[in-house]
């Protein structure tokens, strides 16, 4: 969709960058789009949401591969105050969430604070007159606040592998699908066996001439629970929508009993990883393939997948399972260690984001002019994964120790926008805050002692949730409501409160600059 078409539904640029204003938000995914509505609810119109690409959208924007859908039932992944009766399925697909975000943001008005090509280059902190200096692609601005809701999958992760560039085919990234070719007699190779690879390889394998797939470790894959909604469900939830909400509250419910397992409770955890072997058999009847597909870890030590063709496809007398390690690139394929030259014409990465080396952490310079990418030294924190002491009225959504394992990130997403909008109503009162030091060590330290003896931590694997110290700096450890109880009530004792200094002019910020 172009941005014409954005223009057309109401999602428009409404045009210049404003010289200054009170909040800055980054990014026009779920985070980005919840933080912008529920200011505009809170009668606030002093923001602006800056966004790189020419649309709105995050990660369902980018991922349009083939077969691309939630892992999430619909009416968990969604917002608490935009329920949607219509969803045609359990599960649902890319263009139905995208179309969704456009939808919902056209209701709460805030196409006219969008700006695209709008990318965030650098953000500074100016102590002198407590704004945030910030360049995008389109210019200079200052704000009193900012907000990063960039979100954790919106960088993709290609490997660095010995003589890519010498490959004579295409290459492309699962996130940045080219379109331009639907692989019909293609020899097609693909380096990653996660969410997106298990999606799309169904899609591609029955058109392709021969697809490789490159294995590094198994996952665990469940049944997809996924079927068409009937038109009587629908006019139920849209003339009676407490139905729906007590279908989200049972959807969720059933997720938070995973978390038992996930964080120590073995005999529950075995006995989703019995189901999950069930349904390996039951798809796979080829014994060594079988072994192949086998995970070698605990269920959850990497991300839990759900597929009901992925298993089925790479049964297919044109599909091959590569386990061997990959040593170099050559211009007709790839060669494994075993000396193996798989021959390909295209080359897919389905080799996920940057998650732990996030990009906003060399952007973003706080007082003094450190960046967070120098606080953090590989390893990110941030105190109930939203602060960072040392960078006053700097908000993170789905920031450290806020991903989830079992369940919707909208809701953690849910819960941070409130305690924002409390901490930003409270600077704004009282002057800038951040974090105190001793407050979020304290924190973080808490976090990661329960974050021991978990599945993430001792089940076996190396994993994405991993940073580069070995410590698991993505995923929140415990129940999510316990996280929404903590973000409750924005507590001032937590901060150190900045003396509010008097109103600058707009030629006192430039002047300071």
């Amino acid at each position: 969709m172009t941005s014409s078409e954005g223009t057309e539904a109401g999602q428009s640029d409404s045009g210049s960058l404003p010289a200054h204003v009170g909040v800055a938000i980054v990014g026009t995914g779920f985070a980005g789009l919840g933080m912008a509505i529920r200011l505009k609810q809170a009668g606030r119109d002093d923001f602006v949401v800056l966004e790189r690409a020419e649309d709105l959208g995050g990660t369902w924007r980018d991922n349009s591969y083939p077969g691309c859908a939630c892992d999430v039932p619909s009416h968990l992944y969604s917002f608490s105050f935009a329920p949607n009766p219509r969803w045609s399925r359990t599960f649902s697909g890319q263009a139905e969430i995208w179309s969704y975000l456009r939808e919902v943001t056209e209701r709460a008005g805030i196409g006219p604070h969008l700006r695209f090509g709008a990318e965030l280059l650098q953000a500074a902190w100016d102590q002198t007159v407590q704004v945030w200096r910030i360049e995008t692609a389109r210019g200079a601005m200052t704000a009193d606040a900012l907000v990063a809701g960039m979100g954790p999958l919106s960088d993709p992760a290609v490997p660095h592998l010995p003589g890519l560039t010498s490959f004579a085919g295409r290459t492309f990234h699962s996130a940045a699908w080219d379109h331009s070719d639907d692989l019909s007699g293609r020899k097609v190779a693909v380096i990653g066996t996660g969410a997106s690879s298990i999606q799309f390889i169904p899609q591609i394998a029955p058109r392709v001439e021969a697809l490789t797939v490159f294995q590094r470790t198994a996952p665990w894959i469940m049944p997809r629970r996924d079927r068409r909604v009937t038109a009587i469900e629908r006019f139920i939830y849209t003339h009676a929508p407490a139905a729906q909400r007590a279908m989200r509250a049972g959807i969720f419910a059933t997720r938070e009993v995973l978390v038992l397992g996930l964080t120590g409770r073995a005999a529950l955890l075995a006995a989703f990883e019995k189901q999950a072997l069930k349904h390996l058999r039951a798809q796979v009847g080829d014994p060594a393939l079988r072994a192949t597909l086998t995970p070698r870890y605990r269920l959850g030590c990497k991300r839990i997948l759900i597929s009901n063709d992925y298993y089925p496809a790479l049964a297919r007398d044109n599909v091959q399972v590569a386990t061997d390690t990959i040593t170099e690139v050559v211009p007709t394929g790839i060669r494994t260690e075993d000396g193996t030259v798989h021959e390909a014409d295209t080359l897919i990465f389905a080799t996920g984001f940057h998650v732990t080396d996030m990009a906003v952490g060399d952007r973003v310079r706080g007082i003094g002019g450190q960046s967070l990418d120098d606080v953090w030294q590989g390893s990110p924190t941030a105190y109930l994964g939203t602060t960072v002491a040392g960078f006053p009225n700097f908000f993170l959504l789905v920031g450290p120790n806020t991903g989830l394992g079992h369940s919707s990130i909208v809701y953690m997403i849910e819960s941070q926008v409130p305690y924002i909008v409390q901490a930003l109503d409270h600077a704004r009162r009282c002057g800038p805050v951040d974090v105190r030091p001793e407050v979020a060590q304290a924190y973080n330290a808490k976090l990661q002692r329960q974050m021991s003896g978990t599945v993430w931590t001792d089940g076996g694997c190396k994993s994405w949730y991993l940073d580069r110290h070995g410590r698991n700096s993505t995923l929140w450890p415990d129940f999510t409501f316990r996280f929404r109880r903590l973000l409750r009530r924005f507590n001032p004792a937590d901060y150190r409160q900045h003396p509010r200094r008097v109103e600058a002019t707009e030629g006192d910020l430039v002047a300071a600059g």
